[in-house]
């Protein structure tokens, strides 16, 4: 094969500076579960030692809300 050599210059004035991306036209990547919402959440050391695990967390929080007297959400 025979290498021909390449004019950086050529792609240089092809490319632009800056892009500029429409959100307004982008779709949801259908690769990915949509219907999976995580979040992180930074425990202090003290509680950190009291629940070990995600699954203690999110108990005593379910327990507490239990506890909560319901809020009417209009």
């Amino acid at each position: 094969m025979k290498k021909t050599p390449i004019d950086e210059s050529q792609f240089e004035s092809e490319i632009l500076p800056e892009y500029h991306f429409d959100y307004q036209k982008a779709k949801p990547n259908r690769f990915t579960a949509q219907n999976v919402k995580r979040m992180t959440v930074v425990l202090d050391e003290d509680i950190a030692q009291v629940f070990t695990t995600s699954e203690s967390v999110n108990k005593a929080l379910r327990a507490l809300i239990e506890a909560m007297p319901q809020i009417d959400k209009r």
